[in-house]
């Protein structure tokens, strides 16, 4: 994933761009960062939808992902600009994703969450087929 991550950034002009690839466990690593002091005035997460750790560690999206986005927000700078979350998972809606992010993170930071279908066109019929959820918390 990190290497096609790589080549997007290439094709998209940032292939010179200070990016951090990393490669590990995400709860883990944002543990690491607050208690390192680390901030960030941006967080784009696109979680997975069931996962397994070395250890056995499970991730399921749907008992996992808002204490993630707890977590997370704990990371946000004293300004930040935006938190972005992508999911491909069935069953997760819109309004899920806004009641999370709302929740989670406009009680310290203000600001306003929008979230959304996620879907592609079929040309045949001129409809879209639904394909999952995004939101965007900004201040």
């Amino acid at each position: 994933m990190v290497s096609w991550a790589k080549e997007n950034s290439v094709s998209s002009g940032l292939g010179d761009a200070p990016v951090r690839w990393l490669v590990d466990d995400c709860v883990k690593f944002v543990e690491r960062e607050i208690r390192r002091g680390n901030r960030y005035d941006g967080i784009i997460m696109d979680p997975p939808s069931y996962g397994r750790g070395p250890k056995g560690e499970i991730w399921k999206i749907e008992d996992s992902i808002y204490p993630f986005v707890c977590l997370c927000e704990k990371l946000l700078s004293d300004n930040p600009l935006f938190f972005l979350i992508n999911s491909y998972t069935t069953g997760l809606a819109p309004s899920v994703l806004t009641y999370m992010m709302g929740s989670a993170i406009c009680p310290k930071h203000g600001g306003h969450v929008e979230s959304d279908e996620i879907g592609l066109p079929v040309t045949e019929s001129g409809l879209v087929l639904p394909c999952g959820a995004s939101g965007r918390w900004e201040c």
